[in-house]
């Protein structure tokens, strides 16, 4: 199994909206790293399971639609607390709309906020 891993970091804020978030609810930020892994068992005819680049470009696009932003405010996150469980499957989800890995069989895609927490969200991708 090949695995092929891209991060990039940035910076944004959220309010929590669950009942009872205490100092969360209040608008904060955060650092947030995002990595995204596409794994799978075969490399295609250049010897790539994905083309380095274009997931670089793809990550870099993704963290501009975040950066410096609130959560809440995004239409992704609309009617959604924007936990950072909600953030890796729609960052997964965004950069699936920009990629087509035709190799790959699986993505996960882990941000980590700040120096305290990290979530993933997992996919196959067949």
């Amino acid at each position: 199994m090949y695995a092929v891993a891209v991060s990039r970091s940035f910076v944004a804020q959220h309010y929590l909206t669950v009942p009872d978030p205490g100092p969360e609810g209040e608008l904060h930020s955060h650092h947030y790293t995002v990595e995204a892994t596409f794994r799978g068992p075969e490399l295609d005819e250049y010897g790539y399971l994905v083309d380095i680049d274009d997931v670089t470009a793809a990550m870099d696009a993704l963290v501009e639609r975040y950066r410096d932003r609130t959560l809440n405010e995004l239409p992704a996150f609309e009617g959604l607390n924007p936990s950072v469980e909600h953030l890796a499957r729609i960052a997964g989800d965004r950069l699936l709309e920009s990629l087509a890995p035709e190799t790959a069989t699986e993505l996960r895609v882990t941000v980590h906020e700040d120096d305290v927490a990290r979530v993933s969200h997992d996919r196959r991708l067949d």
